[in-house]
């Protein structure tokens, strides 16, 4: 299960934002405030953000700066929100590092349109994280002195095998990290 941290200072924001999440299968802790969302960051350890990007205390424009040059929180997605009538600077929030943006009050489809591709690659991302470095390149024999690789040198097939081997190992993970990578894109192209 995807957790979310949502920071909105807006009440009704808030339990819209957790019903439509919760409602989705999504876990979520809510904070009122820039601060406390910081704070809170450690232990609630999300596969999304979702913040107002005009938050007391500290912004949701500095939570995903902050986030984004954190590189043990790589994984996490930011999505700044703000009012239908509030100007949320698109060029502010590409460069703080924003994944996404969503106005409010939140319609519950875009919202999950929007988040459900984000906590799918923050997963994907953090599983790649901690997945094992495979080994895959041939031991040589014990019996006799392993050669110094060389292009003058080097078994053609147990390169080939060794690339092969490593390649199938990755392959599922590429699949995936594309696939989210190319959702995520054409998402954004509507």
């Amino acid at each position: 299960m995807s957790r979310i941290l949502l920071a909105d200072d807006s009440p009704h924001a808030q339990r819209m934002g957790e019903r439509i999440l919760r409602d989705e299968g999504f876990e979520v802790v809510s904070v009122t405030d820039g601060e406390t969302a910081m704070v809170r960051l450690e232990d609630v350890n999300p596969d999304v953000i979702v913040a107002d990007a005009f938050l007391p205390k500290r912004s949701g424009f500095d939570i995903c700066r902050d986030v984004k040059g954190n590189a043990k929180f790589r994984h996490v997605r930011v999505v700044l929100t703000a009012g239908v009538l509030e100007p949320l600077d698109e060029t502010e929030a590409t460069s703080a590092g924003s994944d996404a943006l969503l106005k409010k009050p939140f319609e519950a489809s875009a919202m999950v349109d929007t988040i459900r591709p984000l906590a799918d690659a923050a997963r994907l991302a953090r599983h790649q994280e901690h997945a094992p470095v495979v080994d895959s390149e041939p031991e040589p024999e014990a019996a006799q002195p392993a050669e110094e690789p060389s292009p003058g040198n080097a078994d053609e097939e147990r390169v080939r095998a060794a690339v092969t081997l490593a390649l199938e190992a990755a392959m599922p993970a590429m699949i995936d990290e594309i696939t989210l990578h190319v959702l995520i894109a054409l998402k954004k192209l509507k």
